[in-house]
């Protein structure tokens, strides 16, 4: 909802000021230091830019959210070889340990908070309103899947600065996010990385 304002006009009469609608901001956050990048980036340079302002401001609608979004690879099951006499080497069994997978996961969260609560302190420092979601999946689909779920205007993630060979057999996740979310999307790459461009946008 747009906010409107009568102003002087210098000598042309009466000016109406609107303030331009909140944007919705997505920054994925991972254990690269090219994510953190992206987001002082988005902190540092979109701050007070179409709708995203210091969180003194009333409300959410007002000011606009940036949402950080991280992605815990999926948990698989770990096979572990059967002995001699259990069915030769090709035989395997799947790992069910209850423990053992709780373990795993409780890891998964502990390590997604401390990121995450890395990434809402830097948004605190700005004074800018942040939350958190954290999904499961591969995260290019994942990221993809999350912008649609949460109709961000902009999708902003940072360059890993893959090299040629890693990039041609991994791929880029902020290359494939260009190419398939269906929003606005903003690369970010650190100082010195020669690898891609600045920065790239799509849109559907």
């Amino acid at each position: 909802m747009e906010e409107a304002a009568t102003v002087a006009g210098g000598g042309r009469g009466e000016q109406t000021w609107r303030r331009p609608p909140p944007m919705k901001v997505m920054v994925a956050i991972d254990e690269s230091d090219g994510s953190f990048y992206a987001l002082q980036w988005v902190l540092d340079h979109l701050l007070g830019v179409g709708g995203i302002v210091p969180s003194n401001e009333p409300s959410v609608e007002a000011t606009g959210m940036i949402t950080l979004l991280h992605v815990q690879q999926p948990f698989h099951h770990h096979v572990y070889p059967v002995g001699p006499g259990g069915g030769g080497a090709a035989a395997a069994f799947y790992g069910t340990s209850s423990s053992f997978q709780e373990g795993v996961r409780l890891a998964q969260a502990e390590a997604s908070a401390a990121l995450l609560a890395r990434a809402m302190r830097m948004c605190s420092d700005k004074m800018v309103k942040a939350e958190t979601l954290i999904m499961e999946g591969e995260s290019k689909d994942t990221i993809c899947q999350a912008t649609e779920q949460t109709h961000v205007d902009l999708l902003v993630v940072g360059s890993r600065g893959l090299g040629k060979i890693k990039r041609a057999f991994l791929g880029s996740v902020s290359d494939y996010c260009a190419h398939h979310a269906k929003c606005a999307v903003l690369i970010v790459k650190p100082s010195g990385d020669s690898s891609q461009p600045q920065s790239g946008a799509a849109k559907p």
